[in-house]
């Protein structure tokens, strides 16, 4: 699930392995234009994870390494009964 994925990581756990995640809130500030026909990286970090939520800050860059754009991610993760893993 995108940048959920990040705050998953310190868990041990993913959506394959039996953790129901859903997004709870975000935003994205774009800074410059840019165009999704060129090479974007986007770097994420997990900086909260705990009492079934994770939080997760991001930034894009261009090839160049210009930053053109902010995120901010916050999800649920919970562990399903019964699930697998």
């Amino acid at each position: 699930m995108g940048l959920l994925i990040t705050a998953q990581l310190s868990h041990g756990g993913s959506w394959m392995k039996g953790l129901m995640t859903a997004s709870l809130d975000h935003s994205m500030w774009f800074h410059k234009p840019f165009s999704f026909d060129h090479w974007i990286l986007i770097a994420m970090e997990s900086t909260a994870s705990a009492g079934s939520r994770g939080f997760i800050r991001a930034s894009m860059f261009t090839e160049g390494g210009e930053l053109i754009g902010s995120i901010a991610h916050e999800g649920l993760m919970r562990q399903l009964k019964g699930g697998a893993g």
